[in-house]
């Protein structure tokens, strides 16, 4: 796949609003490993490959497990995640696949229980920046990077 535009320097102040937006996740209380989970679901659903290729690499340098990653698209039907963890899944599916319903008071009550008011706003804010990152990749079809030490392993 091609790049169509390089949004990067075509638009640095979109690109560098985008980069403070992710700096402002990286700093919550949420923790990485969560985040980096968030956005490798989010991403998944959205078909970023660009995204995908970054935050599976940034997830394994943290220490995540390729078992994990490689089950996250099917977390429901995995041991493998914790309450937490499942609950912060449910939310980004959730976010991520609105369609012109809203988000049931079931839904939000099960992700409240693990997290407290200020966390899910952050948690939120943190689905919807990745949301974006995805969008702008699609759109202009960012093509991720071919690291040939990766292809060989």
């Amino acid at each position: 796949m091609k790049t169509r535009l390089d949004y990067h320097s075509k638009n640095p102040a979109a690109f560098n609003a985008l980069l403070q937006f992710s700096q402002y996740v990286a700093g919550t209380d949420l923790e990485h490993a969560l985040i980096e989970l968030v956005k490798i679901r989010a991403s998944q659903i959205n078909a970023c490959a660009f995204c995908l290729h970054m935050h599976t690499r940034d997830a394994r340098r943290a220490g995540e497990s390729e078992t994990r990653l490689y089950l996250l698209s099917a977390w429901r039907e995995s041991s493998l995640f914790s309450p937490r963890e499942r609950a912060a899944l449910l939310w980004t599916e959730t976010i991520t696949q609105l369609t012109g319903q809203p988000v049931s008071d079931e839904i939000y009550n099960e992700v409240l229980e693990h997290f407290t008011e200020e966390d899910l706003v952050d948690l939120t804010v943190a689905i919807g920046m990745i949301n974006v990152w995805n969008r702008m990749n699609a759109a202009f079809q960012l093509a991720h990077p071919h690291d040939p030490m990766e292809l060989a392993s």
